[in-house]
């Protein structure tokens, strides 16, 4: 979601900033805006290179050509500032008034702090609409591969089933061979003891319950 930096106001200290235009018998000045100090601020910025390490923040503004300007104050130092045992245990508008105080030792403009706050928030913006398009076009990517890959998987377990069911046929036809063959085989064997019957007291012949004019003959 864009920001809407042009509805903010900087906040400054007529004592630091600028001098008091009443006091000088001239009209109050107009606030400014944040856009009067960075205009276009929802401009998305420009990456001069890839970005590596996409956690390391201070890549992504050096890729963004957000260095620190020559007096060395960033909106970055000034949280460290504000965090200082110093001034962080202190109420918000004395907090302000002490940043205010060294920024104007320091010769350094409210306007350049809220800038580069602007340009580092409008980069980390930019960036986190790259990483979320690069994120959404590498799932469309996975999603063509894993159809593609349900699809080969389907594909397989059908060939796999149709084997399946191929040799289940092949084996039903043996094994239909197979007692196809015991019958024939039982019948041989019940000719072979019938003949040999005649001429022994114990019919040496094996068979499978075949029955013979002489009786059953039994397994053996």
């Amino acid at each position: 979601m864009a920001k809407k930096w042009y509805s903010y106001f900087v906040v400054t200290d007529q004592s630091t900033d600028v001098a008091d235009p009443a006091a000088a018998g001239g009209p109050p000045a107009e606030p400014q805006r944040v856009t009067d100090v960075v205009p276009d601020a929802d401009a998305a910025t420009k990456f001069t290179g890839p970005i590596q390490n996409t956690f390391d923040l201070g890549e992504v503004y050096e890729a963004a050509k957000i260095g620190p300007p020559a007096h060395g104050y960033t909106v970055l130092k000034v949280a460290d500032m504000l965090q200082s045992e110093h001034i962080r245990a202190l109420p918000g508008d004395v907090k302000r008034k002490s940043i205010m105080v060294a920024l104007d030792a320091a010769g350094v403009k409210v306007t350049d702090i809220v800038e580069d706050a602007v340009r580092r928030d409008r980069a980390l913006d930019t960036y986190e609409r790259v990483l979320q398009k690069n994120l959404e076009a590498r799932g469309a990517e996975i999603a063509a591969e894993n159809k593609r890959l349900e699809d080969e998987i389907t594909q397989r377990v059908a060939e796999l089933r149709a084997k399946i069911d191929e040799n289940t046929r092949a084996l039903g036809v043996e094994q239909q061979e197979f007692q196809a063959w015991q019958q024939q085989k039982r019948q041989e064997e019940a000719t072979i003891a019938d003949a040999v019957s005649y001429f022994v007291s114990e019919n040496p012949i094996t068979t499978t319950g075949i029955s013979t004019d002489k009786g059953e003959v039994d397994v053996r």
